[in-house]
Formats: C-alpha cells, structure tokens, sequence
C-alpha cells in the first residue's frame, strides 16, 4: 500500500522555500551586498519615522534603541523572563512534534485516516488563535499552561501538513524496489518513508517554532 496521493490539498512549504532558494542562490556574491541595502533601507526609514514624531516613546531611533537594547540584556529579571519564555515555547513545540508528526505519517499513509481528520484539521486551523484564549485561560488557567497550549495548537498543523507532504512525494519506486527484496511495511516505514520525508518534517518544525515565538502571551 502506498500513501495516498492527494497532493493538491495539501500545504507543502518545501515549495516556496526551492523556489526562494533558487532565486536567491541565482544572485550569487550580491547576496550580501543586496541584504545590506535592506539593512540599510530599514534603519533609514526607521529614522525618518523617528524624526517625524520626535517622541521615543512613539517612535524611538534606531541609535537610542541598540543602546537601551545592551543595557536591557544585562539585566537579571529581563534574561530570566526570556528563558521563561524559551522554556514554554519548547515545551509547545515538543508537544506540536509529538501531536503532528504521527497524526502526519498516519494520515499521509492512510486514506481512511485522511478522510477522518482532514475535514477536522482544516476546520480547527482556521479558527484565529485569539479567539482560543479565553478558553485556553478557563481549561488551563493562568500560568504556563495556556501559553503552552497555544503554542503547540498553532505548532502542530505545519507539522502535520508538512508530513504528510513528505510522505506523498515519496515516488514509488522506493516502495517497489523494498518490496522486490522482501522489505515488511515497519521496514518499509522505517527505511522509506521516515527518512525521505525527514526534510519536509524538518521544515514544519521550523515554521512551527516561529508560529510557536508568535503565539507567546
């Protein structure tokens, strides 16, 4: 049985991110010289506006912050506030990791398990993730758990998506050939299907760790 081949539901950011790698790879040597133009535009513009409202606390230059920046990240409370913060972002990300990479491979695989969470998953991944905070702040009260929660809630689709992505692009020759030398499906599973979709899974995760820094409350 190979994984069912609905490809054309299914979100892959493997895409985007071969085309933006060849666009930028096709620049060679200007790279550099064409990111510190945007550097360079940014802190402009961020100037100008400062300029415009004369007021740090609308619009701080770009000079006053870099110097409150350094003095910011020497102090105690602020880098034992940010491991806090690291720390909940890594414990939704591991549960987005735990949550979506198997309900990926399954539904990936299965065509009876893509009937049966696929209109769930696209349901829930609509739904904005304000909108869950006050429930979150009910089921899970206040501390780390709503936080927790909303980070592995957003974390899991790309994760989910991206598997079972990976596990679709697998051409069917992999399969013939194991199957031809008398490979069982956990053989399958764990020679095939586990390693020729790792990049994808890679890729969900990243996104699923910058989704997991947005969602911070």
């Amino acid at each position: 049985m190979e994984p069912v081949g609905d490809k054309a539901r299914i979100y892959n950011s493997r895409n985007a991110r071969l085309i933006r790698e060849k666009v930028m790879g096709s620049f060679g040597q200007k790279q550099i010289l064409y990111r510190l133009i945007t550097i360079a535009a940014v802190f402009g513009i961020w100037q100008l506006a400062a300029n415009h409202y004369h007021s740090e606390f609308m619009m701080p230059s770009p000079l006053k912050t870099m110097i409150t920046f350094t003095s910011v990240v020497n102090d105690a409370d602020v880098i034992k506030n940010l491991l806090l913060t690291l720390r909940r972002v890594l414990t939704g990300f591991a549960y987005a990791l735990m949550i979506g990479i198997p309900l990926g491979f399954l539904m990936g695989y299965s065509k009876t398990a893509m009937q049966l969470f696929d209109p769930l998953i696209d349901s829930l991944r609509q739904i904005p993730i304000m909108a869950w905070v006050p429930l979150t702040i009910v089921w899970f009260g206040l501390g780390d758990g709503p936080t927790v929660f909303l980070i592995a809630f957003t974390g899991t689709f790309p994760i989910v998506m991206n598997t079972i992505a990976g596990v679709q692009n697998i051409s069917k020759d992999y399969y013939n050939a194991a199957r031809s030398m008398g490979a069982k499906p956990w053989s399958i599973f764990a020679h095939i299907i586990v390693p020729a979709s790792m990049p994808d899974i890679l890729i969900g995760g990243r996104v699923a760790i910058g989704l997991g820094w947005m969602s911070v409350i």
